[in-house]
């Protein structure tokens, strides 16, 4: 760093000053401390450690304008670093920067005979230049630093919570150590949640723990290439319902959520169910499924190839219809299954007569050879049904 043009007056003063900065270092650490309430704690920093770093930066400030060679910024920057790593705010840090310059200046205007007074006014910006330059070195060290630290944050977390949700953390103190650093209780109503990525690593619930946070809601989330997956902490007056409602209108894929359940060691199994719910979603939707909720499509997915065959044995001469003639008469059989087989029900919601609707079903019978008035094979259709949805071909 290049040293000052400092008037010679103050250059001669400040090399007198040099020997006391042990005085001085106590003087400034009793004036931060008085004027600057965290400091005031000693909780962050000590008196100790903080009569230190006045000690240093004095040397710094007064060696500079001495103009001693080989001035470096290696104080500012111990104590920047410092100071993030004991979690001290950039302002506290700023402003205790601020109350040492004052001093500086005070303690020059002290010492100074009637030359160095005058030569103190001509030259005040140079002074206070060298103690902006302590402040930008520490403030470029503390940025570097907390942004080490955010960094090592996340890592950690990232770490606990695959930890957590894979099932690596046993049942034990490890267990229960992760979920302090996670913020997570011990106990409560817990779920998890897992999301498709519209693409490769792409966010499936974009700023979900920020929006859950503003419900003050705790969470924890991960994602990877194919899948955004969280773990909630339900509350009284946010219910799982609730968090379905919210994750279903920021979705951008595929939603599957788990049973609720009271204790963390039963996380990695809720994960297990959140992405077989997930799977059961129609796929290249928005859908969100419920684990609890749709059990028949649940014990599906977690059988893909038996879905795949069922679906092709039971349906397939549907499935071989023209894409317009198989679309319509899948339609039509959803659709009157969810009205509770009325016909009439079925018409209305398809905006169709009930004849139309009649043939439309008796044409279904024809082509599977089933009957839609035999419980047994109606039950057929429908797993058919659902195997076709959640594989995609129908």
């Amino acid at each position: 760093m290049t040293t000052p043009a400092v008037d010679p007056v103050v250059r001669n003063l400040s090399r007198a000053l040099l020997p006391r900065v042990d005085e001085f270092a106590q003087r400034m650490t009793e004036r931060i401390r008085a004027q600057e309430p965290l400091y005031a704690e000693g909780l962050a920093v000590t008196p100790d450690e903080l009569r230190k770093s006045c000690r240093e930066n004095l040397r710094y400030v007064f060696g500079r304008l001495a103009g001693e060679p080989n001035i470096g910024t290696e104080a500012p920057r111990a104590t920047g670093s410092r100071r993030a790593e004991a979690g001290v705010p950039l302002s506290a840090l700023l402003q205790a920067f601020r109350v040492g310059g004052r001093l500086v200046w005070e303690l020059l205007v002290e010492h100074a005979d009637d030359d160095a007074q005058d030569a103190l006014l001509r030259c005040p910006a140079d002074i206070w230049a060298v103690s902006d330059d302590l402040a930008a070195a520490a403030t470029e060290a503390y940025r570097g630093t907390s942004a080490d630290r955010a960094r090592h944050d996340r890592q950690l977390r990232s770490a606990l919570l695959n930890g957590l949700l894979d099932g690596k953390l046993g049942d034990g103190a490890q267990l229960w150590e992760s979920a302090a650093a996670l913020k997570l209780p011990q106990h409560g109503t817990f779920v998890v949640a897992a999301a498709e990525c519209p693409s490769p690593g792409e966010e499936a619930l974009p700023g979900v723990e920020d929006l859950l946070r503003r419900r003050d809601v705790v969470s924890a989330w991960r994602l990877d290439a194919q899948q955004k997956e969280g773990l909630v902490v339900l509350r009284p007056r946010f219910d799982a319902a609730q968090l379905c409602h919210e994750l279903a209108d920021h979705a951008l894929g595929r939603v599957g959520v788990s049973e609720p359940y009271a204790n963390l060691e039963h996380t990695a199994p809720a994960l297990r169910q959140a992405q077989l719910a997930c799977a059961a979603a129609t796929p290249h939707t928005t859908d969100l499924v419920r684990f609890d909720q749709e059990p028949v499509a649940v014990l599906l997915v977690s059988a893909p190839d038996a879905a795949e065959s069922t679906a092709r044995r039971i349906f397939g001469p549907v499935l071989d219809l023209p894409d317009d003639d198989r679309a319509v008469t899948i339609d039509t059989a959803r659709v009157w299954i969810a009205s509770a087989g009325s016909t009439s029900t079925a018409a209305t919601r398809l905006h169709l007569h009930r004849n139309t609707v009649r043939y439309r079903l008796r044409r279904l019978e024809e082509l599977t050879n089933r009957s839609l008035a035999n419980p047994l094979d109606l039950a057929e259709l429908h797993v058919a049904l659902e195997c076709a949805r959640m594989l995609g071909v129908a």
